[in-house]
Order: C-alpha cells, then structure tokens, then sequence
C-alpha cells in the first residue's frame, strides 16, 4: 500500500469550493505524429518568448514544504527523501531532457503540458514524466506535519453533502486506495460540471486534471512509495 496518513486537508486555496465555470481547455484525439505540428503551432502563440521560454520550460525539483522529518511517524524522514529526491527527482530530470532534445514542448506551463500530452486518452512518450512530477508535486502539499485539521465550512459542508460525513468520506478514501490494482494515484477531486465532491482513481500516471477535475489532495499508490 502506499504512503496513506490522516494529513487530509492542509490549508490550501485548492480546497475552496463551490468552484464555478467549466473546463476551458478541450484536447481532441490526434495521432502522436501529428503531435509535433500541434506544438509547432501552439508555440506560435509565445513568438518573441522563445528564448525565454528556452529557459523558463526547463523544471526544477520543488523542495516539500516542510522539513524531510516532519511526517514522522507516518512517514520517516528516509522514506520521504528517497521518494522525493529519488523517485520525484527522477522523473524532473526525464522531464528535463526530453526537453533538451526538442524544441516543440518550449512555452508551456506544467498543467498545460500534462494536459496536451495527454491527448485525450492517447498519450505521447512525454506525458508520464510530466504528469508525474505534477502529481509528486502536488502529492507533497497534499501533507501537513501533525495531520490536517477536520475540514471546515465550505469544505465540510461540501464533503457532508457528498460523502454524508467526514468518516464515511475517509472511509471511502482508504477504500479506493485498498482496491486500486497496480500503479497509480487515489485523488479527492471537485467535480466542475457536477460541482460535487469525488474520490476516483487513475492508474499509472494519469492525473485528473485531463479531465477537467479540481484536485484536491492525492495519494501515491505505486509500489515504490511504501
């Protein structure tokens, strides 16, 4: 199982919801050869950037916000720096060369690189790095040092709503992650259409934001995270 605690809900401004509107950003299905035209195109929209873009494109490994020690006792300050700077740090440094290799990916931020290499469904090789450092990412805020406190107004009224209580919303948390077969993630999303709260599941490396789903806090269930 992976790295599972009670550290729920930090203060973050993720955590406001209702959230109105709808998904802006709509990817249709493209053969991957095609892919590099689409970039080429996009990158138009940054002209008189591309030098900056060559530098402001490359991502640096984010350094959790708290002390490597500060999860103790759920997570000992080893298993967070192995994961962080091995696993994390490994897939910022794929992200990165891929990056070197080519100029067509120059000019996006994270979300919108996650989002166009996914492809709706039919991902290019760059999508696993780059999703991937977006969910370490995210993974690491998604945890507080001595647990989070019990969810309040909005997002308790939100979760009773949706969940009936905050116990059965833990309770279904913790059972999604049980049930999830091979890699992947366990999110708490806000669904924007629906303008409800959901606990889904992604294998691999797919992260909700593909759909248009508002993350708000995710667990890492790959083998390597224990």
């Amino acid at each position: 199982m992976g790295c599972f605690s009670y550290y729920l809900f930090p203060s973050s401004p993720t955590c406001q919801v209702p959230v109105t509107g709808s998904f802006a950003c709509q990817f249709k299905t493209i053969p991957y050869k095609q892919l590099p035209t689409l970039f080429k195109q996009k990158k138009k929209q940054f002209n008189g950037f591309q030098r900056a873009s060559r530098v402001v494109s490359y991502y640096a490994l984010k350094t959790p916000p708290y002390k490597l020690d500060s999860l103790e006792p759920y997570m000992s300050k080893r298993t967070v720096e192995v994961h962080w700077k091995g696993h994390h740090g490994a897939y910022v440094e794929g992200l990165n060369k891929a990056l070197a290799k080519s100029d067509i990916l120059y000019g996006y931020t994270l979300d919108d690189l996650v989002k166009v290499t996914y492809n709706n469904g039919n991902p290019s090789p760059d999508f696993n790095n780059a999703a991937q450092v977006w969910n370490h990412d995210f993974f690491w805020e998604s945890m507080q040092p001595g647990g989070g406190d019990m969810p309040e107004l909005g997002m308790l009224e939100q979760i009773e709503k949706d969940f009936g209580s905050f116990t059965n919303f833990r309770d279904k948390f913790a059972e999604t992650a049980l049930t999830l077969f091979g890699s992947g993630w366990v999110w708490l999303v806000l669904k924007r259409e629906e303008r409800r709260l959901e606990v889904v599941k992604t294998q691999n490396a797919v992260t909700p934001i593909v759909w248009g789903d508002i993350p708000i806090i995710n667990l890492d269930m790959w083998e390597v995270s224990l």
